[in-house]
């Protein structure tokens, strides 16, 4: 399977898993993905349960370019009405 099956297999798995309020582990994810039918290799899951670890993955969610976009282009100087 490619790589990129696997990627968005593990991803999907990490929403359900996070929408349902169950702590993301790769035996978890591994679980999910085999259970709809997708063999995962089995780094993906763990680098995904690593990534995520005490996240909460809503507010990583909703919170995607909210606040911290605007500062860095200040700091930069390169403003639009410099």
């Amino acid at each position: 399977m490619s790589e990129n099956v696997n990627e968005l297999a593990t991803v999907y798995a990490a929403l359900i898993l996070a929408d349902d309020g169950v702590e993301i582990t790769a035996d978890k994810l591994q679980a999910l993905t085999k259970a709809a039918g997708i063999e995962v290799e089995p780094v993906w899951a763990g680098l995904f349960a690593k990534a995520l670890e005490g996240k909460n993955v809503a507010d990583l969610l909703f919170n995607i370019g909210s606040a911290s976009a605007a500062p860095t282009s200040a700091a930069a100087g390169g403003g639009l009405f410099d």
